[in-house]
């Protein structure tokens, strides 16, 4: 076993030290069967803290590991047949089946994933590739260094876009599906010729877009790209072909113990559900459900502690486990953002607050509305910043539910 260097991305094999042990990342590269996930709750009690988290990026974490165990919950992870996308990330659309979907991005992702192992790119850590099917529950949230999606017609061009997300990303052109896999390989080798530590955005900036032009092979078709779209939202009832139906449930604040998620994954089982796949914004699909099983399957994982409702406030506060769990929190960022969730009443999506343990910010990098971070002179209050940033002012961990509250009245807008 390795530990993953400093900027890698925490692998099976590789993983990263945190301050509560051993993280392991797992990028999945389909749907796992109910009975793989059970066993991987097993694995987690086992042989780490039994902590369980989905990332943002709908990648599985599991927590606690040690030197001694990691290796051991790497084997029965292999032993489960849980197909697991080692190499560089390859994203797909995360509900199998989704019937608005234009093409089945597994497909296309999974040739993509061979060829890149296949050609063995020397490629930073970080590079990483989406495959958007043209679905409901799209990833134009995510940012990569290359982008390719459906957004015509089913078998029609596939346009591809470079170093951003679906708003962000700089366009290069569309290219006839049969074609899409060897474009993205081709693309990948020009940014792994700029050197081991190059990302997609580098060379944008020094070379524009003419950097990427001439490295496919056939000619790119200059169209416009892709219109805009709503943003997809993970949790609740979607829809799949032959009236069947998944449920989306967010875990709260990204995190559940194994226990609990094994739970979930035995009341779906039971209700007729055969997969679950973990997906972006700290969500779990499970399917596919009869219709007359879908409130009752809903209800049980409400229960359970799980957010079954776009609206639920635990949507708006990520936290990482803070204090006492892992050796660097110097405040209780969870219980804090439970306390927070319970008390202000969120407006509109996305992130509204982010409770750190510490300024290093693990559980959401990017600036957040309002970040509480754990400091030695109390939780520290920063505004449309990272947790990285000097807070404006501290309060004690008694007074930070009133404070978010007191500053979401003021200043709706950032809530």
């Amino acid at each position: 076993m390795t530990i993953a260097a400093r900027g890698a991305c925490p692998k099976l094999a590789a993983p990263m030290p945190t301050g509560d042990g051993l993280l392991a990342r797992l990028v999945l590269a389909g749907p796992m069967p109910l009975k793989a996930l059970a066993g991987l709750c097993a694995a987690a009690r086992t042989h780490g803290n039994g902590t369980m988290e989905i990332s943002a990026r709908g990648s599985l974490q599991i927590r606690g590991l040690t030197p001694a165990t990691a290796p051991r919950f790497a084997d029965r992870v292999s032993a489960l047949g849980i197909d697991i996308s080692d190499g560089v990330p390859v994203l797909a659309d995360p509900l199998p089946g989704d019937p608005t979907a234009l093409i089945d991005p597994h497909v296309l992702a999974a040739e993509i994933r061979h060829a890149i192992a296949s050609a063995a790119l020397p490629l930073a850590p970080k590079v990483s590739v989406i495959v958007d099917g043209g679905g409901r529950l799209h990833l134009d949230a995510l940012a990569a260094d290359i982008r390719v999606r459906a957004a015509t017609t089913p078998n029609g061009p596939l346009h591809i876009a470079l170093a951003g997300d679906g708003a962000t990303a700089s366009p290069l052109g569309a290219v006839p599906p049969d074609e899409a896999c060897d474009a993205v390989l081709r693309l990948l080798a020009s940014i792994a010729a700029h050197g081991p530590e190059a990302r997609a955005a580098d060379m944008l900036r020094s070379g524009g877009i003419a950097a990427f032009q001439g490295a496919i092979r056939t000619p790119i078709a200059l169209e416009p790209p892709p219109p805009p779209r709503l943003p997809a939202e993970m949790v609740g009832v979607h829809g799949l072909k032959d009236d069947l139906y998944a449920l989306g449930a967010g875990l709260a604040f990204g995190h559940a113990q194994g226990q609990t998620l094994r739970a979930l994954t035995e009341v779906a089982r039971a209700h007729g559900a055969l997969w679950a796949q973990p997906a972006p914004d700290r969500a779990l699909l499970l399917g596919p459900f009869k219709r007359t099983k879908i409130r009752t399957i809903r209800d049980e994982a409400r229960r359970l502690g799980f957010a079954v409702d776009a609206a639920d406030p635990r949507r708006r506060v990520v936290a990482c486990p803070g204090a006492p769990t892992c050796a660097s929190g110097l405040i209780a960022a969870r219980s804090l953002a439970a306390e927070i969730a319970a008390s202000v009443p969120f407006a509109g999506g996305g992130v509204a607050v982010h409770v750190s343990g510490c300024a290093k910010g693990c559980a959401h990098p990017s600036p957040a509305p309002l970040t509480i971070v754990g400091t030695a002179q109390g939780a520290g209050l920063v505004r449309n910043a990272t947790a990285r940033a000097a807070p404006s002012c501290y309060v004690s961990e008694a007074e930070v539910a009133a404070a978010v509250e007191e500053l979401s009245a003021r200043e709706p807008a950032h809530a």
